[in-house]
């Protein structure tokens, strides 16, 4: 995962291996994106308003899954 300057998102990571986009938002929530293509991930990287970007490239764009962060014990 990649910190990124965005007042939406926190942090990408990108697997070229599953074409998975993971995204920690400001919110605290993480969702994995599948099927992403590189080039979307490198334009996300290179936006200047990463949000922006992931309203119109990416969100209700690909399949999409919230990622559940275990309970502490």
């Amino acid at each position: 995962m990649t910190d990124v300057d965005s007042s939406m998102i926190r942090s990408v990571g990108y697997s070229a291996a599953t074409r998975t986009l993971r995204v920690l938002f400001a919110s605290g929530k993480t969702y994995e994106y599948r099927e992403v293509p590189a080039e979307v991930h490198q334009g996300l990287m290179n936006s200047g308003s990463k949000g922006s970007y992931m309203c119109g490239e990416v969100i209700d764009c690909y399949p999409t899954s919230q990622v559940k962060e275990r309970g502490r014990r």
